[in-house]
């Protein structure tokens, strides 16, 4: 978007940020999103490099399938200890969950915002229908 568009937006009354702006997320709670995405999205390649089946991994984990599908999925009621041990059954380690740039700050705040948006609006806008010619 160019800065032209966004400031009129932001003159209309709305207002940018990311996800986590939008949800009021604290420092610890973002941290906690991007260890969850970042050990779910590891089970699904390391799974997938292996060759191996939903089933195949629920089958080692002794769970079911639909539960390995919620694993991948980083959903917010399957454990961190689930997720840890699916992670360690397809074989994953710590260097798995690290990016390859481990030059990130340690500080969530010092980084600058995602470019994801999220537009919201400060005011209701009321529509009024008005006949034309009358």
């Amino acid at each position: 978007m160019n800065a032209k568009k966004r400031k009129a937006l932001e003159a209309a009354g709305f207002r940018f940020g990311d996800a986590e702006d939008f949800l009021g997320l604290s420092a610890e709670e973002r941290e906690l999103v991007e260890l969850r995405l970042a050990v779910s999205r590891a089970v699904r390649r390391l799974r997938e490099e292996q060759r191996l089946t939903q089933k195949d991994l629920a089958d080692r984990l002794k769970t079911s399938q639909p539960r390995v599908v919620r694993i991948e999925s980083g959903a917010a009621d399957v454990s961190l200890d689930l997720m840890f041990r699916g992670f360690f059954a397809v074989r994953g380690s710590l260097r798995d969950l690290v990016p390859a740039r481990a030059s990130r700050p340690l500080k969530p705040q010092a980084q600058a915002p995602r470019p994801v948006k999220v537009v919201k609006r400060k005011k209701p806008v009321s529509h009024t229908m008005v006949p034309i010619g009358v």
